[in-house]
């Protein structure tokens, strides 16, 4: 099979790789949310694109049709899409916490903020 068939594969790569990025190279925590939901999406894809056949059909036992596609990932994925948007909730409100506490969400600011206060207490 071609390059071109393989096509949800190459996107989940280079989505996973630019989520990936994005979390280990950026200092914002709300930057940081953004690539790991990024990076959650790539996963997403990653289990979807092998649970639709080609000409299957839902499974639905009848005498006209002989391909099924597996339900199992796309029931799956509705769960993790429901706990990533949990996490995702968490994650905001714990950088709405930390940006009461320390008037930044910038990492490397809030790592020297730290720093000085271990030094001085």
């Amino acid at each position: 099979m071609s390059l071109a068939g393989h096509y949800s594969y190459w996107v989940t790569i280079f989505l996973m790789v630019a989520g990936l990025y994005i979390v280990i190279a950026r200092g914002n925590l709300v930057k940081k949310l953004i690539g790991l939901g990024i990076f959650q999406t790539s996963v997403y894809l990653l289990y979807i694109a092998p649970g639709k056949l080609i000409g299957g059909t839902a499974p639905i036992l009848a005498a006209s049709f002989s391909t099924y596609s597996n339900p199992l990932p796309h029931v799956l994925i509705l769960t993790a899409i429901v706990v990533g948007v949990a996490t995702l909730a968490l994650g905001l409100a714990i950088v709405v916490r930390i940006r009461e506490a320390y008037d930044s969400i910038e990492e490397d600011e809030i790592l020297d903020m730290d720093s000085v206060g271990e030094e001085g207490g």
